[in-house]
C-alpha cells in the first residue's frame, strides 16, 4: 500500500506540473496586459509600472513562470530585498522559514495561488475558499441522489428485464444522458421555480447561504439546493442506471450466483449478499469521474440556478479576464481528478479482492 501511494503521489506532482505549466503559457500568451486589466480605467504609465514590478508582469516570461512555480511550491525560495517579487511578506504568504543564505530565505508555505484581478487584491486562495465549499455540497448531492436512485432503478430494471418496466427506464436513461446540464437547468428552473411555485415553494435562483431581507444576517437555504442537485446529477443518473442493469445481468450469468440459486437462497438473498457488491465496480468507476467533473461541469448549472459557487465563479472569471482566478480553479480541479482517482483505486481493492494495489 505505501509503495502504490509513494508511486502515485510521484505521477500525480508529474500531472500537476504539466497542467501548472499549460495553464501558465495558455493565459500568458493571450492578449490584453494583466497590469491593465487590474488598474482598469484608472491606468496611466507610473501605477502600470509600478503594478508591473509588483506582480513581477515587467519580467522576461521564463522568470515570470519561474515566480508562478514558486508561489505555487511548498517548499520555496525568497528574496531578501524589499522591492524584488519574491521578498517574504506576511500579507502575502504564510510560511515557516527555514534557513538563509545569503540574500535567500528557504521556507515552508501554503501555496500562494496570487491575488484576483477584479477583486480589490482578494487572494484567489480566499476566493476558491468562499465558492468550492457550496460547489462541493452540490456535487455531493448530486452523486448521491444519481446513486441512490440509478442503483435502484438499474436492479429493478436488470430483475424485468426485456418487460415494460425494463423499456420505460431505459427510455428515462437514454433521455437523461441526451439532454444538456443547461437545458435542463433552464427547464427545471422554469417549471419548478416559476410555473409550479405556489406548490413546491422552491425558487428559480439561490445559493446555499442567503442574506436576510434586512441584510444582516445570513441564513442556511437547503431547498435552493434541490433544484440544482437534480439537474446536477440526472446525468451521472441515467449512466448508472444503464451501468448497473448491464453489471448485474452479467453478474447472473456467473457460476457462483447459480450455485446460490441451487442451495435455495432467495433472490434478496443472492442481490444483497452476492450480486450488489461485484456488479458496483464500473458504477464507482462512472461516479468517480462523474464527481470530479462535476467540480468543472457544473459551471453552467450553477450560473443558471445563481448558486454561489466555483462555476459561477469561473464565468464570472471569465467574463472579467480574472486570470488569477481562473488558473487556479483549474488547479484545484486538477488536483481534485488526481485525489478522487486514487481513492477509486483504493475502492476497487476493498470491493474486487482480485484486485490488487501495485
Amino acid at each position: 500500500m505505501l509503495s502504490y501511494l509513494l508511486n502515485k503521489t510521484f505521477y500525480a506532482l508529474l500531472t500537476l506540473f504539466g497542467v501548472v505549466t499549460v495553464i501558465f503559457f495558455l493565459f500568458n500568451v493571450l492578449p490584453g496586459d494583466p497590469a491593465q486589466m487590474m488598474l482598469g480605467q484608472n491606468e496611466d504609465s507610473e501605477q502600470l509600472a509600478i503594478v508591473k514590478k509588483k506582480y513581477g508582469f515587467d519580467k522576461p516570461l521564463a522568470i515570470q513562470y519561474a515566480y508562478y512555480l514558486n508561489d505555487l511550491s511548498v517548499l520555496s525560495f525568497h528574496s531578501n530585498t524589499q522591492d524584488d517579487y519574491t521578498y517574504l511578506q506576511d500579507n502575502k504568504y504564510t510560511a515557516l522559514q527555514l534557513f538563509t543564505v545569503g540574500n535567500i530565505t528557504t521556507v515552508l508555505k501554503y501555496p500562494y495561488l496570487r491575488e484576483s484581478f477584479t477583486k480589490q487584491g482578494k487572494k484567489v486562495s480566499t476566493v476558491l475558499g468562499e465558492t468550492l465549499p457550496n460547489t462541493f455540497v452540490l456535487a455531493v448531492s448530486a452523486i448521491i441522489i444519481a446513486l441512490i436512485l440509478g442503483i435502484f432503478l438499474g436492479v429493478i430494471s436488470a430483475l424485468k428485464k426485456d418487460t415494460f418496466i425494463d423499456s420505460a427506464i431505459q427510455i428515462i436513461s437514454t433521455i437523461g444522458m441526451s439532454v444538456p446540464s443547461f437545458f435542463s437547468a433552464i427547464l427545471f428552473a422554469w417549471f419548478f421555480g416559476f410555473v409550479l411555485h405556489k406548490y413546491t415553494n422552491l425558487e428559480m435562483t439561490g445559493s446555499l447561504y442567503e442574506l436576510d431581507n434586512y441584510g444582516e444576517k445570513v441564513n442556511l437555504k437547503l431547498k435552493n439546493l434541490i433544484l440544482p442537485a437534480i439537474v446536477l446529477g440526472i446525468r451521472p443518473l441515467a449512466v448508472v442506471i444503464q451501468l448497473m442493469r448491464n453489471s448485474l445481468l452479467e453478474v447472473f450469468n456467473q457460476d457462483y450466483i447459480r450455485t446460490a440459486r441451487a442451495k435455495g437462497l432467495s433472490e434478496f438473498q443472492i442481490i444483497k449478499k452476492h450480486a450488489i457488491k461485484n456488479a458496483l465496480n464500473p458504477v464507482v468507476t462512472a461516479i468517480s469521474g462523474w464527481f470530479a467533473s462535476m467540480l468543472a461541469g457544473a459551471v453552467f448549472v450553477e450560473y443558471i440556478f445563481g448558486w454561489n459557487g466555483l462555476g459561477k465563479e469561473i464565468v464570472n472569471a471569465l467574463n472579467t479576464l480574472d486570470l488569477p482566478v481562473i488558473m487556479g480553479s483549474v488547479l484545484i480541479i486538477a488536483l481534485h481528478f488526481i485525489i478522487i482517482n486514487i481513492f477509486v483505486d483504493i475502492i476497487y481493492a476493498w470491493l474486487d479482492p482480485k484486485v490488487k494495489l501495485e
